[in-house]
């Protein structure tokens, strides 16, 4: 019995991993400036299950547009001819903004969701590795 990650390409694994840690960070810091601005202003900004709930839900959503991002340029690198790899490059991205659409979407109208706390971690990938990029070339 194989499993579905069986098929995936050690680089991706490993870069999914980083983002995934990248996003917790993010996340665990966004919590923390909920609880300060709730400290300072209880009626305005909530500390409730929706801040930690949308956050969750929000992380989960940034992580597996990356992870789809990687099966995609996967997949496209493994094509023979440069139109069907640029062909699948571009459902991808309609596929994961489409994803992310409706997430943002979800957020906003479900009352279990805060909506800010679930659309901030979308941010959050390409953010840490901007982030990460900076120290990293510094070395």
């Amino acid at each position: 019995m194989s499993s579905v990650m069986d098929n995936v390409q050690p680089a991706v694994k490993k870069e999914t991993q980083r983002v995934a840690a990248i996003t917790g960070i993010g996340l665990i810091l966004m919590w923390i400036i909920f609880g300060v601005l709730h400290g300072f202003m209880p009626q305005k900004v909530p500390l409730d299950y929706t801040v930690f709930l949308g956050g969750a839900a929000g992380g989960c959503v940034a992580v597996l547009n990356f992870f789809f991002m990687g099966l995609a340029v996967q997949k496209a690198a493994a094509a023979t001819d440069e139109d069907t790899a640029r062909m699948r490059i571009k459902a991808s991205y309609s596929q994961r903004m489409l994803l992310q659409m409706l997430w943002v979407v979800v957020a906003i109208v479900a009352p279990c969701f805060h909506f800010v706390a679930g659309i901030v971690p979308l941010l959050f990938p390409g953010t840490g590795i901007k982030i990460a990029g900076i120290f990293h070339n510094k070395k």
